[in-house]
């Protein structure tokens, strides 16, 4: 039972991380650059998850390690982000959050 249950907070965080981190109005090629260089802070980021995906939003706001985490990522320089995201990428977990992470990069500028 802890086994499951670190898991699923794993995910979460994971999850979170992927969601909350994600931006636009980086040009590249490469959606890690995006992530990785985004100027979005934890206020637009999670206003834009508020608006993409509420059920997600809910679950970040129940997770105070996820909401650490995101913050982090934020306040990290980006060779710190490119770390901290290729370690979200290995969680298998997060892949069911790929949608969110495309909305959520598509209009976290505008908040």
């Amino acid at each position: 039972m802890v086994r499951l249950s670190l898991a699923k907070l794993a995910a979460g965080v994971g999850a979170a991380a992927w969601a909350l981190t994600a931006s636009t109005g980086v040009a590249s090629a490469d959606p890690m650059d995006a992530i990785i260089n985004t100027t979005c802070n934890y206020g637009q980021v999670m206003a834009a998850l508020n608006a993409t995906d509420p059920d997600a939003a809910v679950k970040l706001n129940s997770s105070p390690m996820a909401q650490s985490y995101i913050r982090q990522f934020l306040a990290s320089p980006p060779p710190k982000r490119a770390q901290m995201a290729q370690q979200v990428q290995a969680m298998p977990a997060a892949a069911q959050y790929f949608n969110t992470i495309g909305n959520v990069a598509q209009v976290c500028q505008n908040y």
